[in-house]
């Protein structure tokens, strides 16, 4: 039904700008590489219950260089994953330790609250130590080359953007489902299973749940590349566990200037933040960008991110251009977030792409 729906998500298997940008992540999808998830689970750690913070770190920083130079030896038929035995205590248990650690300290996002989630507080995003879900389906109003993607909206968000579309999921005015890490991985195993081309970590924001995504990984066991949905305004820790897990991170650059950001998404030193991890996504990772056009940000917004994008991650990285915005939640409240995107505006916006040379952008 979905190639009936999304004739272009079958048409993106012969993109040959997708498949280059996204090479690896169509591999893992078609089953000729495993997920990066998978590769960790193989990588021997030696840490002990009792070590430091700074101690599991150091480990971390001299595993996350053998875990590359892996990757490329499996890539490179050099080395057979399948004859690579499983470790007691793995890079991915690494990792696991480590964020468990920072629950207690939480500073997962830029923002660095500082709450011990473990003993009930809660900061900012108002996430717990437990996972909650509001849906688990299979998506197909995603990047062709995601669909059918395997999505997990998970409550609970970093940011507040006045026009959140999932105003209800990130700002928690549903409930939600809470789950072990055993019942969604069986859940990703299903979605994938049924023909799901990926794992998409979505919300809300994944970012508080770093944690339990990391844990629920330890017990997948089936070949699915794992999609990091995200705000982009997580910190520098977040982004070191992030490399040797995430295959495809799929990361929104809302703002050109952190006034913007600030003013509609409560999102101070947005820029810096949001460019360091675009940086990071690029180099340990494959990535698509998408970028939210807003009415009446085309010139303070649009252009600084389009240009900074050709200046720093290439022009034929993987961009979505979106036009979806609709007012939603508290729009109302700024006065050119009240209505939709003209016409002009999205022809000026496609115009501006080209003009900067990028070569691998859909809208």
């Amino acid at each position: 039904m979905w190639r009936i729906i999304r004739p272009d998500a079958v048409a993106v298997l012969e993109d040959k700008a997708a498949r280059k940008s996204l090479a690896r992540y169509f591999s893992v999808m078609e089953n000729s590489k495993p997920a990066k998830f998978l590769i960790a689970k193989k990588i021997p750690a030696d840490f002990n219950e009792e070590d430091c913070l700074e101690d599991l770190w150091r480990e971390h920083v001299k595993l996350t260089e053998k875990f590359y130079e892996t990757e490329r030896k499996i890539d490179t038929k050099q080395l057979n994953f399948e004859d690579m035995p499983t470790p007691s205590k793995s890079y991915l248990d690494l990792k696991i330790k480590i964020a468990k650690r920072i629950l207690v300290n939480c500073h997962f996002c830029t923002r660095r609250c500082g709450v011990n989630r473990v003993k009930g507080e809660l900061g900012y995003c108002k996430c717990g130590s437990k996972i909650a879900v509001s849906t688990i389906f299979e998506h197909l109003g995603e990047e062709p080359e995601l669909v059918p993607s395997g999505t997990v909206f998970t409550l609970g968000c970093t940011m507040k953007c006045k026009h959140c579309q999932n105003w209800t999921i990130s700002q928690w005015f549903e409930k939600g489902e809470t789950y072990s890490p055993q019942k969604l991985a069986v859940e990703i195993e299903g979605l994938r299973k049924n023909g799901c081309r990926n794992v998409n970590l979505v919300g809300g924001e994944p970012t508080p749940w770093l944690e339990q995504w990391l844990e629920t990984f330890k017990h997948v066991n089936v070949n699915v590349p794992i999609v990091w949905n995200s705000n982009s305004y997580y910190s520098k820790e977040t982004a070191k566990l992030l490399a040797g897990f995430v295959d495809v991170y799929l990361l929104d650059f809302k703002y050109g200037n952190d006034e913007c950001a600030e003013k509609i998404s409560d999102a101070p030193n947005y820029w810096k933040v949001c460019t360091r991890n675009h940086l990071e996504a690029k180099k340990y990772g494959e990535l698509i960008i998408r970028i939210l056009v807003l009415p009446n940000h085309l010139e303070c917004c649009l252009k600084p991110i389009l240009n900074w994008i050709a200046d720093n991650l290439g022009l034929d990285v993987r961009v979505n251009i979106m036009f979806q915005y609709r007012p939603e939640w508290r729009a109302y409240e700024i006065s050119e977030l009240q209505r939709r995107l003209t016409k002009d505006e999205m022809q000026k916006a496609v115009q501006m792409a080209r003009e900067k040379g990028l070569t691998n952008f859909i809208t």
